[in-house]
């Protein structure tokens, strides 16, 4: 029997589970005041409330398959956009932090096929992935003699300076919970990466609660000796993303920032 790559879905079924059985109880209520305990005021509202339960719910099922690499594939031409805009020729090492179940690690292993990958990633308690789960999905996708994976805090690499050729990272940065400051998680991935190698990170750089004025980051950056770095702003605007104008909304905020070192 053929194995299959299990990475997981940006909308946990856990939600799902939730979002329906929210909806199914609400429907419950409603039929009992309907049937059992006549009241008009309880009937609208529950009524009101279970319909726009299974709204909530509906939608959000909509987004897990949009998501899913077997079904709409969005997660992974959103990898794909990253890994486009990284300005590496694929000779040497890379790191992929914050690597979740090793979609986006995988994904560049095959891209990039001379190339040593490391994956790291807190894989915590919260989080529907795992170190064994990573590994398995290499081992199916057969780029497991080329690829590592190991725990780790994207605030604080268990990495020397200048150790990789090649670093990127999609949606992560926001997550990392011990530092409150997510330009130092960027500059600590910036860190690891060797002078002239490359990077591209995705994440909420929109947000100005957390990152601020990203031009002003830049320059900064620039200031601090990265020599060369590019920004698109709002990647939610990009074509794959906003012919989904529901999705576009639960993306919004979302910036690339790519460059060499």
């Amino acid at each position: 029997m053929e194995r299959k790559t299990n990475y997981g879905n940006w909308i946990p079924i856990t939600i799902l589970r939730i979002c329906y059985g929210v909806s199914a109880l609400l429907i419950l209520l409603f039929l009992f005041f309907l049937c059992c305990w006549p009241c008009f005021w309880a009937e609208l509202i529950t009524g009101i409330l279970a319909v726009a339960s299974l709204v909530v719910s509906a939608f959000m099922h909509y987004c897990r398959y949009i998501f899913s690499f077997n079904g709409g594939g969005l997660m992974g031409e959103i990898h794909q956009f990253l890994i486009d805009h990284l300005e590496w020729k694929g000779d040497g090492t890379l790191l992929d932090i914050g690597c979740g179940a090793a979609a986006l690690t995988n994904r560049c292993a095959k891209h990039y096929p001379k190339a040593t990958l490391t994956g790291i990633d807190y894989w915590g308690i919260g989080w529907n992935y795992a170190k064994e789960q990573c590994e398995q999905n290499a081992e199916i996708e057969g780029v497991a003699d080329r690829v590592t994976f190991q725990k780790g805090d994207a605030a604080k690499l268990d990495f020397e300076d200048e150790t990789f050729d090649a670093a990127v990272s999609n949606f992560v940065f926001h997550e990392v919970r011990s530092q409150s400051d997510k330009r130092e998680v960027v500059r600590e991935a910036l860190r690891v990466v060797k002078k002239g190698g490359s990077f591209a990170f995705q994440d909420l750089f929109g947000s100005r609660s957390l990152y601020g004025d990203m031009t002003q980051f830049i320059e900064i950056l620039h200031n601090e000796g990265i020599s060369e770095i590019h920004y698109i702003p709002h990647v939610e605007r990009q074509p794959f993303i906003s012919r989904r104008p529901a999705l576009s909304l639960m993306l919004r905020n979302m910036g690339l920032l790519y460059g060499r070192k």
